[in-house]
């Protein structure tokens, strides 16, 4: 039997991986409030390769997955490295299947025997006689015969783990909370390096109620700073009453 043709198979030129200078970039674009976009590579586990995302944040770098990235239509923040993603974006139609998931390669063709063979093709037959045999292979021949398949090979899978075991890294979020001598409140929230809220007013009695909320030491504290600024507002009033008393006094010296 003759030798099966083999194909070439054509192979996609692997996207470049991030570098120290696109790094550089991302975090430069990550401090001006812009997630830059990126794109999966082969490499990355449990995301379809050429699938797109954007980082929200970085990390560091010594815990290797410090990349912290939204794919396109999810709402979970995942980690990747370097590795695992490029900034150039694939060509259309070049999306791969989900990394980690089976490859199986198609079973060998039989090799050839020692001598050449016509396939036997059973033929109908209305005798009783029994069949002619068919031929038996030279010692040390592999040809295929009839009822003889050949095992394809094992499947050879990837050891990954899913997106969803992934550790999911939320930013940290910071809220300070300021107030004045005069009893004046404002509050600013930072979302991981964004400035979300910045110098918004609030109100006394809300500051009070939210630190009897949250711990007694913390209740304390502001209670003692509201006290404060309490006493500075009645001393404030007693004083702009005196100069009122004052100015009606002249006011009625001065009609007579």
């Amino acid at each position: 039997m003759s030798s099966p043709s083999t194909k070439s198979a054509s192979r996609r030129s692997a996207p470049p991986v991030l570098s120290e200078t696109e790094l550089a970039r991302i975090a430069d674009e990550l401090a001006g409030g812009k997630p830059p976009m990126v794109w999966f590579t082969a490499a990355a586990v449990g995301i379809a390769e050429g699938k797109s995302g954007k980082v929200v944040a970085l990390g560091d770098p010594a815990d290797g997955d410090f990349l912290q990235v939204r794919p396109t239509g999810s709402k979970d923040v995942l980690s990747f490295g370097p590795s695992e993603l490029t900034l150039t974006k694939p060509a259309r139609g070049a999306t791969g299947a989900p990394a980690g998931s089976a490859k199986t390669r198609p079973a060998p063709a039989p090799e050839p025997g020692n001598r050449k063979e016509n396939p036997v093709t059973p033929q109908p037959t209305t005798s009783s006689s029994p069949a002619p045999a068919a031929p038996t292979p030279a010692s040390g021949a592999t040809a295929p015969g009839a009822g003889e398949a050949t095992a394809p090979k094992p499947a050879t899978t990837r050891p990954a783990k899913s997106a969803a075991a992934r550790k999911s890294k939320v930013p940290e979020v910071t809220v300070t909370l300021t107030g004045t001598a005069d009893g004046e409140w404002t509050v600013d929230v930072v979302n991981g390096k964004k400035r979300s809220v910045k110098g918004l007013a609030v109100n006394s009695g809300a500051v009070a109620q939210a630190a009897k909320i949250l711990h007694p030491e913390v209740e304390e504290v502001v209670a003692g700073i509201l006290e404060a600024a309490r006493d500075a507002q009645q001393a404030k009033v007693a004083q702009l009453q005196a100069e009122l008393e004052a100015a009606k006094r002249l006011l009625e010296e001065l009609g007579d």
